[in-house]
Order: structure tokens, then C-alpha cells, then sequence
């Protein structure tokens, strides 16, 4: 257990963690991690967020060959050149050679103590951009805050995970699969378990790079 880790540490080491040892996941580490998880932000309160504790090794391993369908455009896109699932430039590659192009199961849901499917009840969301012409994006803020930190909750108890999505690209057999309701959406699929390699550091780009004074196009943030 690592428990008592500094913030700043556990925000600067919570990497994807897609290969995991046979250790178990006890329902105690569990238990804490989605206890500390519980008090992320969520738009009125409403806390509209539903996890499905996926143990059973013959639906886990349903969920991972349900992600054949999104990883196989996935790989066709990468394969020619873009980038995929991209929800502002149509897709190059043509169905016919998305269904030719080979892609196995999401493996991570197989080898992994539990799989957390996070859902959110859509009645309780605020959307504020469904009416723009865009992909929508602000209902993400009643469900991630919530995802982020389950992830930074196990880093925490020396567990690990990655927030996945690929499954989702075939969510109405997910919801037939789980019994999920007709008005939540899955937003999240988080294998954890305990990392084969806990992560020590994680590259990413410097504050000056990402954030600007004033305009998306003023200068350089720099403290």
C-alpha cells in the first residue's frame, strides 16, 4: 500500500498503466479507492456517476472483444496517416478497408483485477454546448473530474489503470452486456490492477507551451 504519497507526486506519476502483475485487487484497496473518488466535482452536486464492478473473467472478456470494432478503425486511420476517431476531419480510409484491417481484443481488460465501467446518468447533465455545431464535449465535466480521480485514488494505494474507450465505439452492446439504462452513457472502462512497472516520471510538455496571457494566441504563460 502506498498510502500518504504527496499530491503533487502522485499527480506527476498517475501514467497509463496497461500491463498488471496476478496480484489481486482486494475489495478493501477497492473500497478506498472509490471512497476518496466520491468527493470529485460534479455540475449542481447531482453526482449522477455509476460504477459497474467487472470481476467475472467471461464478461471481461466480452468487454475486450467488443473493442475489435473501434480499435480496428483506429488502427486503419493510424495506419493511413491521421489521426483516428478525429470528430472534425471525415474519416480517409474507406469501411471496406476498416473491416479488412486486422485488431485484437483490449487486453488490459483481461488481465487486470477489475474493470470499472463508470456511467453517468445523462438527466442530470448540463450541456451547455448541444447546440453548437461540434462534437460535444461539457457534459464530460459531470463524469471525468470523478474518472481522474479513481485513477489518481489507486496510483495512490500503489495500483494502476488507464482510462479506455475504445469499447465504446459499441456502447448499445455494452449496456445490453452490463444492464446498463437507456439514459446513462458509458464514459469510461478503467482496467485496475497492480502495474508490472510503477511509473517514477512522465514527460510532458512545459506550462509555456500550453498556456497563453489573455488571447488563445497572447503570449507565453510563464510564472
Amino acid at each position: 500500500m502506498m498510502l500518504g504519497m504527496e499530491l503533487s507526486d502522485v499527480m506527476r506519476t498517475t501514467g497509463a498503466v496497461r500491463r498488471f502483475t496476478d496480484d489481486p485487487l482486494p475489495d478493501g484497496a477497492l473500497g478506498r479507492i472509490l471512497d476518496n473518488a466520491r468527493f470529485a466535482p460534479t455540475g449542481g452536486n447531482r453526482q449522477g456517476t455509476h460504477v459497474i464492478v467487472v470481476r467475472d473473467g467471461d464478461t471481461r472478456q466480452a468487454l475486450a472483444d467488443l473493442s475489435v470494432t473501434g480499435a480496428r478503425r483506429y488502427t486503419a486511420q493510424v495506419k493511413n496517416g491521421e489521426f483516428p476517431w478525429n470528430p472534425v476531419k471525415p474519416m480517409k480510409v474507406s469501411p471496406q478497408e476498416v473491416a479488412a484491417t486486422e485488431a485484437g481484443p483490449y487486453t488490459p481488460f483481461i488481465y487486470c483485477g477489475a474493470v470499472l465501467v463508470v456511467c453517468v446518468d445523462l438527466n442530470v447533465c448540463a450541456a451547455f454546448d448541444q447546440n453548437l455545431d461540434r462534437i460535444g464535449l461539457i457534459a464530460g465535466a459531470s463524469v471525468y473530474p470523478f474518472v481522474w480521480n479513481i485513477l489518481l485514488a489507486a496510483r495512490n494505494e500503489g495500483f494502476g489503470g488507464v482510462l479506455a474507450t475504445v469499447t465504446v465505439a459499441e456502447e448499445p452492446r455494452v449496456k445490453e452486456l452490463l444492464g446498463i439504462p437507456e439514459d446513462y452513457a458509458v464514459a469510461a472502462l478503467l482496467p485496475i490492477g497492480r502495474p508490472v512497472k510503477q511509473i517514477r516520471k512522465l514527460t510532458r510538455k512545459p506550462v509555456s507551451e500550453f498556456a497563453t496571457r489573455d488571447r488563445f494566441d497572447g503570449e507565453p504563460f510563464r510564472a
